[in-house]
């Protein structure tokens, strides 16, 4: 399988409900968590063409009480991933 080149750009996260301390934290886990999936799981073919999203609506999702910055990096990561390869 030939290896894909993937430049994803993510010029603002906007997330609301969440302590504006922890917006690198989470922004960080979200960029790691990201890099992994696509990774691991790779890219879909719909992304493999040239292209650019202007806007994408990662959805409402429901977090456990509680959570680390860090654990809702992730979730948010796997929500945007989900989406993308659509």
């Amino acid at each position: 399988m030939k290896p894909v080149k993937l430049e994803l750009r993510v010029d603002e996260l906007v997330l609301h409900g969440f302590a504006p301390g922890d917006r690198y934290r989470i922004s960080e886990a979200v960029e790691r968590e990201l890099d992994r999936l696509f990774t691991e799981r790779g890219v879909s073919p719909t992304l493999n063409q040239e292209s650019e999203t202007e806007y994408l609506d990662g959805g409402a999702f429901e977090l456990k009480p509680n959570l680390g910055a860090e654990a809702i990096g992730v979730q948010v990561a796997q929500t945007v991933y989900v989406r993308l390869n659509r």
